[in-house]
């Protein structure tokens, strides 16, 4: 191994910021340095000296020379196992500069803390400095080598349901996470009895992630039955009432991962394939949409979380259909209060929180940064959004959202040929597009489908996914390489990867495409050599996508991935039979080898019954002087300047912007609409804006629902919209599912939208997304405490706008 010094590790800024933090730890420490060490492992000779030239950035200065004599030193590495993406990228550009001999160069940041070595609570010291999700804490640079050390491949499990019956599934419930219903697990024992045989753990982690909340939406399916009614409708079946009262310019909706709308016909520019000589293409430039929510991750890990979530919304809408190409971005956060340190505000309960989530000022500190990095490096202008702090303690309890709503979404492109996904045939190629495996975001569907504080630490933390947006640029380039083929299209079918990663998306691919599949565990690239095969199959490692790729055309994308520098890999091959069957080589076992029917096939469907509860009626201090209430307004997050969210990212990102959040010449951040040009040769434009009103819901659901509405629909009209019915909204419903009388008021609410104030407007709602588990529960010395979110809608408007001059 060989070891070369850096230049500094963090900005003055960060620097500082650090000092101070490990400071209030223990006044006998001190930050004196902070620098980068290069290691690199190597097949022979290297010239350290031109190596060390091409790893130094130009803007900083020379390292000292020092830097390997330090003492007193933190060093934090990549985690022992895994590739990072740094190594992946610095690796690939030495190897093309003629370093031929360079296997793998990783980065380590040193931190020189006088007293480090005495103080004697190093797990705080440590939690300031490293990611413990994707990095290691080292003492030595000798420790370095271990980087480089193989780690044997852990074994396929099983959980013995033949033996010890239906007590085996209740124990692998809790131990891996799986948030299992007792319906499910009652219908797993049943399933594997008839089948003879013990279920592997990879086998009930897909089953698990694949049949969640997250995934399902099993609330918004079920079945109600309200003060002793039944009710007509689903959740769900409003919401589709929507688009049967006026589903006017819908080209797809509630079957894919963004709904697309009629746009524009205009000149898109993108090379013609043979020539790859950039020019227009006149045609009708189809609009998609999508919001997501990414709201547990980014309780625990904000600027992860969110920057996870915007990067996963994004890959939404560059897998709809056949391939599209994201345009431009919106991210939005609800929290609860800020608790500013010396700066406390009256409204401010200081209620406190669980260790295992973050305050509100973190996640409003690092997760805009998170979201706005994604959108940055990956190209795309985040041009819209909202921020809205609330908390309030009632006689029924403390309604807030220590776990917070995180909202990303956008609009994009796609070839309106492109917009069905139709089924594909037996010996089709199933391909992974993207990044490598890790054993990062674990269980994420599961663990966004329970309450904060319903799973262990562990489990939360191992749940929250890490980014790599240069990967999914890459990826994004080989899609729009496909598309612009027209209808030459090598992707016959196309599914991003998120939630339970290879084993929700694969199944999913080959059941939409109406096949089976055969699968080889040993094919999925992985960058950590000791992964299970539960850990390679159901890992939520970013930036990848599934598709189905016709084999007379394997050539073609292969040709496309190596231009764009692109990694992907063929895992397994559609077969008639609806069976899915993932092999693995190295321990000469099946993982999984099941029929489809007992992954997608689940019954019995949900059924809810409620109680409809009347709101708490508190008492209202007015007792405010004016000057004191005018002070209280305009200081609240809510009223104040947004700035700080927007300035941190490029809002003029593909040359379409034609309005931002900044208004006028002094760039005042009041703008009601987002607007962009369908294209680069015309003023036509596409618009987008956000409503929520979310605290009106303690006292009146519906009434909450129709504001959020209305603010979106009146926002969106600042741009030159034709009709009403142009306008397509998007719907993120958030409850804490199960607590009081919430359940009802969801159920009013959805109604109030779905069947009554959207069809009288004329207004679609083709796309949307849930989360039914906004309730964080903990022990604070032996006191319960819980904070629970009101029943929440944040509403996204689209719609093609005319002249955006």
């Amino acid at each position: 191994m060989l070891l070369l010094p850096g230049s500094d590790a963090l900005s003055s800024p960060r620097f500082k910021r650090l000092s101070n933090e490990i400071a209030q730890l223990d006044s006998q420490l001190k930050l004196t340095r902070a620098f980068f060490v290069y290691a690199i492992e190597s097949e022979g000779d290297v010239d350290a000296a031109q190596l060390g030239a091409l790893l130094q950035p130009g803007t900083s200065p020379a390292p000292r020379g020092d830097e390997l004599t330090q003492t007193e030193v933190v060093i934090v590495a990549p985690r022992i196992g895994t590739i990072s993406p740094w190594s992946s990228k610095a690796t690939n550009i030495a190897n093309n500069c003629d370093f031929d001999t360079v296997k793998r160069i990783e980065r380590a940041a040193v931190y020189v803390i006088e007293g480090s070595a005495q103080y004697g609570n190093p797990g705080a010291l440590h939690a300031l400095l490293h990611d413990r999700m994707v990095e290691t804490v080292m003492s030595s640079y000798d420790d370095l080598s271990m980087l480089f050390s193989d780690i044997s491949p852990r074994p396929l499990t099983s959980v013995p349901v033949m033996e010890a019956g239906r007590d085996a599934l209740v124990d692998a419930n809790g131990t891996l996470g799986l948030a299992l219903a007792e319906d499910e697990i009652d219908y797993l024992a049943e399933a594997f009895t008839a089948l003879g045989r013990d279920p592997s753990d990879t086998e009930l982690m897909m089953f698990a992630q694949a049949n969640s909340e997250h995934c399902r939406h099993k609330i918004f399916n079920a079945s109600w039955t309200i003060d002793g009614v039944d009710q007509d409708w689903s959740l769900f079946g409003m919401i589709k009432n929507t688009y049967k009262q006026g589903g006017e310019q819908v080209l797809s909706a509630y079957a894919d991962n963004a709904a697309v709308v009629e746009g524009h016909s205009a000149g898109r520019f993108y090379p013609e394939p043979d020539s790859q000589s950039w020019t227009y293409h006149q045609e009708p430039i189809a609009l998609l949409m999508k919001v997501e929510t990414h709201n547990h991750p980014t309780a625990i890990a904000p600027f992860a979380g969110a920057g996870t979530g915007s990067g996963g919304e994004i890959r939404d809408e560059g897998a709809v259909g056949r391939g599209s190409r994201p345009k431009a971005g919106l991210c939005g956060f609800t929290v609860s209060h800020l608790n500013l340190p010396g700066y406390e505000r009256p409204w401010e309960t200081g209620y406190g929180k669980p260790s295992r989530i973050v305050t509100p000022q973190q996640i409003m500190t690092e997760g805009p940064l998170g979201a706005a990095a994604f959108n940055n490096e990956f190209g795309r202008p985040n041009l819209g959004g909202y921020f809205r702090t609330f908390e309030v303690a009632t006689s029924e309890g403390v309604r807030g959202y220590h776990k917070p709503i995180m909202i990303a979404g956008g609009f994009g492109n796609i070839k309106e040929e492109h917009v069905d996904k139709p089924p594909f045939s037996a010996g089709a190629k199933l391909v992974v597009l993207g990044g490598p495996a890790m054993l990062i975001g674990l269980g994420g569907g599961a663990a966004s489908s329970m309450a904060s504080g319903s799973s262990t630490e562990d489990l939360d933390f191992a749940s929250v996914q890490r980014q790599n947006p240069e990967i999914q640029r890459r990826c994004q380039e080989v899609i729009d390489r496909c598309w612009e083929r027209g209808a030459n299209n090598p992707i016959a079918f196309i599914h991003d990867v998120g939630a339970g990663g290879l084993s929700n998306a694969f199944p999913e691919l080959v059941k939409d495409g109406g096949c089976g599949g055969n699968f080889e565990l040993r094919n999925v690239p992985s960058d950590e050599k000791g992964m299970s095969p539960l850990e390679i199959w159901c890992n939520e490692s970013q930036e990848r996508y599934v598709m189905a790729i016709n084999p007379d055309q394997l050539a073609t994308f292969s040709d496309i991935c190596a231009r764009e520098r692109c990694p992907f890999a063929v895992v397994g091959e559609a077969t008639d039979a609806q069976h899915l069957r993932l092999g693995d080589t190295l321990f000469e076992n099946n993982p999984v080898d099941l029929p489809l029917s007992l992954l997608f096939g689940k019954p019995p469907k949900m059924h809810r019954e409620t109680q409809r509860v009347a709101p708490p009626v508190d008492g209202f201090d007015g007792n405010v002087a004016i000057a004191d209430a005018l002070e209280r307004v305009l200081t609240f997050p809510a009223v104040g300047s947004k700035s700080f969210l927007i300035t941190i990212g490029d809002r003029s990102v593909t040359g379409t912007v034609a309005r931002d959040q900044m208004v006028g010449p002094w760039q005042v951040p009041v703008a009601d609409v987002a607007v962009t040009t369908a294209s680069l040769d015309t003023h036509l434009g596409e618009a987008m804006s956000m409503g929520e009103r979310t605290p009106v819901a303690t006292l009146d659901g519906p009434a909450s629902a129709r504001l959020a509405v209305a603010e979106a629909v009146t926002n969106i009209l600042a741009s030159p919209v034709q009709s009403l019915s142009d306008i397509k909204l998007s719907a993120n419903w958030m409850c804490a599912a199960g607590y009081s009388g919430d359940d009802a008021v969801l159920y009013d609410t959805v109604k109030a939208v779905g069947l009554e104030f959207c069809p009288a407007l004329g207004m679609t709602i083709p796309v949307g997304k849930d989360s039914m588990s906004m309730r964080t529960q903990w022990d604070d010395d032996g006191e319960a405490k819980a904070v629970t979110a009101p029943v929440s809608l944040i509403v996204s408007a689209f719609a093609p706008a005319g002249d955006a001059r």
